[in-house]
Formats: structure tokens, sequence, C-alpha cells
């Protein structure tokens, strides 16, 4: 009786240890998925923030050279793999738009013959709204699908609209006045 008790014994300690395995697995899979998706999250934070560095980065420049800020307006910025990297022999604000599209794509930081240091697909528009209002717009290619911006900036550039991202912001030049 002792020795059909001692197989019994082995033989649930073998399928404890089986549960236990697929546990185990089953639990390091679903920590290597949420490394991944934790990846991605950063990946999309971190073009998030490089994308509200460049929109500030072009307000400034509007705000600095506010008696020609009309002449900023244009769409599109960065769709074209051209880079000057000579800014210097051109005016001011073409100098702006130039330096500006080359930080879209990326022009500071290579990797062989690619531009690595900025958006995924960095694109830039400037609008102009109301009198003396004008809209900085940054939009990029995402990770994953979320819902499509309402900005018309680089619409249809990145295959689904629901890979789009965009930030903008609001450039208000005050028109000054002696008393």
């Amino acid at each position: 009786m002792n020795a059909l008790h001692g197989r019994t014994s082995t033989g649930y300690v073998m399928l404890e240890v089986l549960v236990t395995i697929v546990i185990l697995v089953f639990g390091l899979l679903g920590l290597a998925g949420f490394q991944m998706r934790t990846s991605i999250v950063e990946q999309e934070a971190y073009q998030r923030v490089q994308a509200l560095i460049l929109v500030q980065d072009m307000a400034e420049r509007i705000y600095a050279n506010r008696t020609i800020a009309a002449t900023y307006v244009q769409n599109d910025i960065g769709s074209s793999a051209t880079v000057r990297t000579d800014c210097a022999d051109v005016t001011a604000k073409d100098k702006d738009v130039c330096e500006w599209h080359n930080s879209l794509v990326g022009a500071s930081e290579q990797r062989g013959t690619s531009s690595v240091g900025t958006l995924l697909g960095g694109r830039g528009c400037i609008t102009a709204g109301a009198a003396n209002e004008y809209f900085v717009t940054v939009v990029w290619q995402g990770l994953t699908q979320t819902v499509a911006p309402q900005s018309t900036c680089g619409q249809d550039s990145y295959g689904n609209e629901k890979l789009r991202r965009a930030v903008s912001m609001r450039v208000q030049i005050s028109t000054l006045s002696a008393l």
C-alpha cells in the first residue's frame, strides 16, 4: 500500500509543477506584452514632446518677426526630403522656415543617409486665422491608431488618418498703437 501511495503522490507533484510552469509562462508573456506596449507609449510621448518643442519654436520665431508674420503662412513644410544644410544666405523669415524645416525632418541627427533626429514623418503648417492670428501646427505619424485629428495639416500623408497626430498653437500678434 505504501508503494502505491508514493507513486500517486509523485504524480500530483508532477502535475503541480506543470500547472505552475504554465501559469509562469502566461505571466511572462503578459509581462513581455506589457513591456512592448510601454515602449510604444514611451515613443508616442517622446514624439509629442518633440512636436510641442517645434510648435513653440516656430511661434517664437513669428513673435520675433511680428511685422512680417503674415509671410510665414505656408502649408506642408517638411514634406519634401530636400534639406538645406546652410540656411544662412536667406532673409530672416526664409531662414526661420528653412531651419524649422530641417528640424521637422530631423536633419540635425543622421544615421547613415537617413535623418533620425525628430518626428516620424514630421510636417508643419502655418495658417492665418482672424486679424493678426496664426496657427502653427506640427503633424507626424503615430505608431498606433487613434482618433484622426481635425487639423487638415498633413492630411492623407500617412496612409491611415488614424495614425496621424497633430499639435497646434495659436499665435496672436498684438496691434500696438501710440496714445
